[in-house]
Order: C-alpha cells, then sequence, then structure tokens
C-alpha cells in the first residue's frame, strides 16, 4: 500500500497541496474582507439588489456545482468577459490559479455568509446595538463595539467552513481551472485523476490526507462552537 511518507516525494502531489493551502489562503483572506459587508447588504432591507445578492450568494448550496462551472466558463471565457479581459488588461482568467481560487471561493461563498447573516439578525445584536445607540455611540462605533466583538465566533466559523469548502471543490474548478498538472490540480483533483485512472490505491492514501487536513479543521470548528455555547 501506498503511505503517506511517499506521496509528500511525489511532485504532483506535493505541488497539489501547495496549490491547495495556497488556494485555502487565499480564500480565507478574501471571505474575511467580503463577509461581512456582504451579509450587511444581504439582510438590509433598503438594500439595492438585495434579493439578487441572496439569490446568488445561495446558488452553489442548490446548483449543482460542474453545471455552475460550465456557466462560469461561458461567462468569464473567450465568447464572455475573458476577451475583454485579456485584450484591455493582459488578464487570462480562465485555466489559471486565479480561477481555481475563484471557483474556491464562490463554492465557500454561502457557508461565510449565511451563519454571520444569522448573527447579524439575531435578537440580541439587535437589542445591545439599540442600547449602544441609546448611551450615546454613533452607527460605526455601535458596529465596531458591539456588532462585530458578538458575531466573532459566528465569523470565524464562517471563515473554517469556506476553508474547508475549498479543500474538498471539484466541479467549478474542474471547469474553471481545467484541472492542468503541476498547475491548477488542487489535491481533490488529484483524487478525481487517479479514480479516472483506476489507481484507487494512490487515491485512496489522497484521501487519507484530505481526512488528516479535515479532521483538523473539524477539530478547530468544534472548539470554537463549544467556546459559543
Amino acid at each position: 500500500p501506498i503511505l503517506l511518507g511517499e506521496l509528500l516525494h511525489d511532485e504532483e502531489v506535493l505541488f497539489s497541496v501547495w496549490l491547495t493551502l495556497k488556494v485555502a489562503a487565499v480564500c480565507l483572506a478574501l471571505h474575511l474582507i467580503t463577509a461581512v459587508p456582504l451579509a450587511l447588504w444581504a439582510r438590509s432591507p433598503k438594500a439595492p439588489f438585495r434579493r439578487t445578492l441572496n439569490f446568488v450568494v445561495t446558488l452553489p448550496l442548490v446548483f449543482p456545482p460542474i453545471a455552475l462551472g460550465y456557466l462560469l466558463l461561458m461567462a468569464l471565457g473567450q465568447t464572455g468577459l475573458g476577451e475583454p479581459l485579456q485584450r484591455l488588461f493582459g488578464v487570462r482568467l480562465i485555466f489559471s490559479q486565479a480561477a481555481v481560487v475563484l471557483a474556491a471561493y464562490i463554492a465557500g461563498l454561502p457557508l461565510v455568509i449565511k451563519p454571520v447573516q444569522a448573527a447579524l439578525g439575531s435578537e440580541t445584536a439587535r437589542k445591545l446595538t439599540e442600547a449602544a445607540r441609546v448611551t450615546g455611540a454613533g452607527p460605526v462605533a455601535a458596529f465596531f463595539l458591539v456588532v462585530i466583538p458578538l458575531i466573532r465566533t459566528s465569523l470565524v466559523v464562517g471563515l473554517l467552513l469556506g476553508v474547508t469548502r475549498s479543500f474538498g471543490e471539484v466541479g467549478i474548478s474542474l471547469m474553471l481551472g481545467g484541472n492542468i498538472a503541476q498547475r491548477t490540480n488542487t489535491l481533490s483533483l488529484e483524487v478525481f485523476n487517479a479514480v479516472s485512472r483506476g489507481d484507487f490505491e494512490r487515491a485512496t492514501a489522497l484521501c487519507v490526507l484530505l481526512a488528516c487536513i479535515s479532521l483538523c479543521l473539524y477539530l478547530a470548528i468544534d472548539q470554537l462552537q463549544r467556546r459559543k455555547a
């Protein structure tokens, strides 16, 4: 049987692990920057296009990833926005590592925003915000001094769920990234490739490696939920 030590000496596996960790780190930063603003926008009754945003955010949960990836491929490829992006800015998004990051970001977005959105809409958040305003705090001060600390655990849990989703993303990444060896193949795509070749021993060993990473993330989420409770 293939051992984990042998896998970690395989150049293709080492690249896929590095790319997976890189994608997860970039997605974590992007989700951290965008989660709270998007959650606020999605739950504000007066925000323009609020229903559209809620639909777009929820779409990765209810639409098959491979179909969503195909639609994004059509939208961002040479028949869509890809041509003007390459002509005006010299950017080729499709079949690049940036496309893999985009795929993971989109797939994890609802898992990050939904917990934050629920925390922002809680009765506790509303009452404490009102109390802060009554005592003289402005809306910005009340948000950063009261709301952000209150939703901190939900935000961190959401971010961890988003990172976990980035580790398991296959469908959208397959379409946007192209699954190119030592260029856009993540660890999950390496499992897909191994199964496609009939190399089930390698696929099993890769799954064990992914399971170790997933276990660490699960323990982190469980610890945060215990603190929240």
